[in-house]
């Protein structure tokens, strides 16, 4: 398999990014199948310390190989989220949660606790789309509802939600939560 490089972070991440900076003064990022680690290099680069984690191998080591190349604080990890085990970490650990284009319905309540009291959630996704063409998955199992994101996080509070195509006619059709988990 070949692996491109991480690409730009998301217009929604970069949006979000001084929001960002600021909660990860309070704690680590985690970065939820982080994959070749865009956002995880992304949130290092504004001073994060990043905790990364995905199942594949292959990315994992081009994002560790990424991350030592630009002195940034990247700890990638190797576990498979879409499992009972939810997410390797204490509960009300990180003060950023990280989720870009990965649905695993049943890990949203171990993504929530995984929040410290006051942290982010910043999660976009696909979401159901009529369009026969559009980009994505095709599995309704990776597609969000309208109006579901925020509900798979009942105990945060949301800050921003939108939906839709949100970039140009040809982008896929998202959904994107920034919520806080109250203090």
């Amino acid at each position: 398999m070949s692996l491109a490089a991480p690409g730009e972070p998301s217009a929604f991440f970069r949006e979000e990014a001084g929001r960002l900076r600021a909660a990860a003064r309070e704690g680590p990022v985690l970065d939820v199948a982080c994959g070749a680690g865009r956002h995880a290099l992304a949130a290092a680069a504004l001073g994060a310390r990043v905790v990364a984690m995905d199942r594949d191998r292959a990315a994992l080591a081009l994002l560790g190989a990424a991350a030592r190349a630009r002195l940034l604080p990247v700890h990638p990890v190797r576990t498979d989220l879409e499992t009972p085990h939810g997410i390797p970490a204490r509960p009300g650990v990180f003060a950023v949660i990280l989720v870009f284009r990965f649905l695993f319905r049943p890990l949203a309540p171990a993504i929530a606790a995984a929040l410290r009291p006051g942290g982010l959630l910043l999660y976009e996704t696909f979401l159901e789309d009529a369009r026969p063409d559009a980009p994505g998955p095709r599995s309704p199992a990776f597609r969000l509802a309208p109006g579901e994101l925020p509900r798979l996080f009942p105990g945060l509070e949301p800050l921003r939600h939108a939906e839709g195509v949100l970039g140009p006619p040809t982008a896929p059709a998202v959904a994107r939560l920034l919520a806080r988990r109250p203090a």
